[in-house]
């Protein structure tokens, strides 16, 4: 019975460490990086393939990895309020209000998307020249390189200096989110592909400006420029 026991121990541990490092992780964000968070809706549960988004509409392009209850104007540092949403929504994704004022000294860091392959050549090339980089997340589709928080017009000047810019690539910044690592999605696993580095202070971000050129000519040299549906 003693042996029983354990083992039921060790796969009830295991089984709520998927749950403690949600908490965890948003609790850090909140709280050590003073990155507004929230939940995010989630997967329909009981559905076998396990893609389908728990918001009402059956055509959703980023299933799981939005806002829905709350909505995206409620994103908060508040250790309270982050520790109530993910005790009573335990697997609930980690979503980040993209440039939403965290604290009285600054606001979230936002983010450049692209697709995964051509993500890897960005991140290549940007590496090439030295350019550094904060913190980038991955998920199976594509890759979010974290960057300083910028405003419309600075981004319309940036892209108004390229020849071309590719559908595929996607700026989310005030007003935008992200889904944040480990959350799980539609998408599936969400993972840093650059972690940040370990410490308490927010991670550093580059300026929009450093890497927009390498990802607008890691789209072209792949041809992924049409926009995704």
């Amino acid at each position: 019975m003693r042996e029983i026991l354990g083992r039921r121990r060790r796969l009830l541990s295991r089984r709520d460490s998927g749950k403690s490092d949600l908490i965890s992780a948003a609790l850090t964000f909140a709280t050590a990086w003073r990155w507004p968070v929230l939940p995010g809706i989630g997967l329909e549960a009981g559905r076998r393939d396990g893609v389908r988004c728990a918001c009402p509409d059956p055509e959703c392009t980023v299933p799981g990895a939005h806002p829905f209850d709350p909505g995206l104007l409620v994103a908060t540092t508040d250790e309270r309020m982050v520790r109530w949403w993910w005790t009573n929504r335990p697997k609930a994704p980690i979503v980040l209000a993209t440039g939403a004022p965290g604290s009285l000294e600054g606001r979230a860091p936002c983010a450049v998307s692209l697709p995964a392959v051509a993500g890897a050549r960005a991140l290549a090339a940007l590496d090439r020249k030295e350019i550094r980089l904060g913190p980038v997340i991955a998920t199976p589709e594509r890759l979010f390189i974290l960057v300083a928080p910028y405003s419309m017009e600075q981004l319309g000047e940036l892209l108004y200096a390229q020849d071309f810019v590719p559908g595929s690539l996607r700026f989310h910044g005030e007003g935008g989110y992200v889904a944040l690592p480990p959350s799980r999605t539609g998408a599936g696993q969400v993972r840093w592909e650059r972690a940040p580095l370990p410490g308490s202070a927010a991670p550093w971000v580059p300026d929009v400006e450093a890497v927009v050129d390498a990802v607008v000519d890691a789209l072209t040299r792949t041809g992924v420029s049409a926009p995704e549906l």
